[in-house]
């Protein structure tokens, strides 16, 4: 299929972006990597009347450390991180994502902040921010402000995000030497969405752990904390954390398994990522 005719306009400015999406309102779409709204505009799930391209605001490119915390501006490429000595020094889980993320041809298109911004429950990035604790800089029409990530997911393809909006950056703790992350997934290919996922942080505490955060992806209508098995876990046991899952995850039956076959997945990540945070990083 073809998509929906639509007009073109290639922002030259965050002003201008901002102002052009209060013009159209609903009508506009942000052209980012586009590795997402271009499947949708083709298969017509997705009908604007203008295209915004964002591609041409540098500034929101590039990734930085300072002031203990890792921004990966929302324009920059999967590849460039997942090339990135900051990501991959101060931002493991992240680096650690980042090959699950498609295929290399999307990895060279898509950007960091389209994949947030466009919140598939089945993606690995939204789940990463949301482990790490990260906040989200914005930029709308009343100006500038930060989301934390347990505020900006909302539910299937929605988020904090308003119509006059644009994801600026993301931004998340840098890792210390107390850091521990863990990160799996199970697909039927290398390369597909997966069928369960998850993205966890905790922070070296003795021969414990604490501030676990798990974030699972694949398993309801967007990325969210198992806080019941977060618990368990900092509580030093991994068996009243699988067992806790029966009540921090309740999976839909689809078309890539059942309800009860997720969940069972889910403990089985759970036990290799706690395996994970359970190393000291080198």
């Amino acid at each position: 299929m073809k998509p929906a005719p639509f007009a073109y306009a290639k922002a030259r400015s965050l002003e201008e972006t901002v102002a052009l999406l209060g013009e159209h309102g609903d009508g506009a779409k942000l052209l980012a990597g586009g590795q997402s709204l271009i499947a949708t505009l083709n298969m017509r799930l997705s009908a604007p009347s203008l295209l915004i391209d964002i591609n041409g605001l540098r500034d929101l490119a590039g990734i930085s450390q300072r002031d203990g915390m890792v921004q990966i501006g929302a324009l920059t490429r999967h590849a460039e991180v997942e090339r990135s000595e900051v990501a991959a020094k101060h931002a493991p889980l992240i680096a650690q994502a980042m090959p699950h993320i498609g295929h290399p041809a999307i990895r060279n298109r898509g950007t960091f902040g389209g994949s947030v911004a466009f919140a598939d429950p089945a993606a690995e990035l939204p789940a990463c921010v949301l482990a790490l604790g990260g906040e989200l800089d914005i930029t709308g029409a009343k100006g500038k402000r930060s989301v934390k990530a347990d505020a900006f997911f909302k539910g299937l393809f929605e988020t904090a995000l308003g119509p006059q909006d644009v994801l600026t950056a993301i931004r998340v703790p840098a890792a210390t030497a107390h850091s521990r992350f863990g990160f799996a997934e199970l697909a039927r290919r290398h390369g597909d969405y997966a069928l369960v996922g998850l993205a966890a942080s905790a922070r070296a505490d003795g021969k414990g752990l604490a501030d676990v955060r798990l974030a699972y992806f694949g398993v309801d209508s967007t990325a969210l904390r198992a806080r019941k098995a977060e618990a368990a876990l900092a509580a030093g046991s991994l068996d009243k954390a699988v067992e806790a899952l029966d009540g921090d995850l309740d999976p839909p039956d689809d078309l890539q398994g059942s309800s009860k076959l997720k969940k069972h997945l889910a403990g089985v990540l759970l036990r290799r990522v706690a395996a994970q945070l359970s190393e000291a990083r080198s």
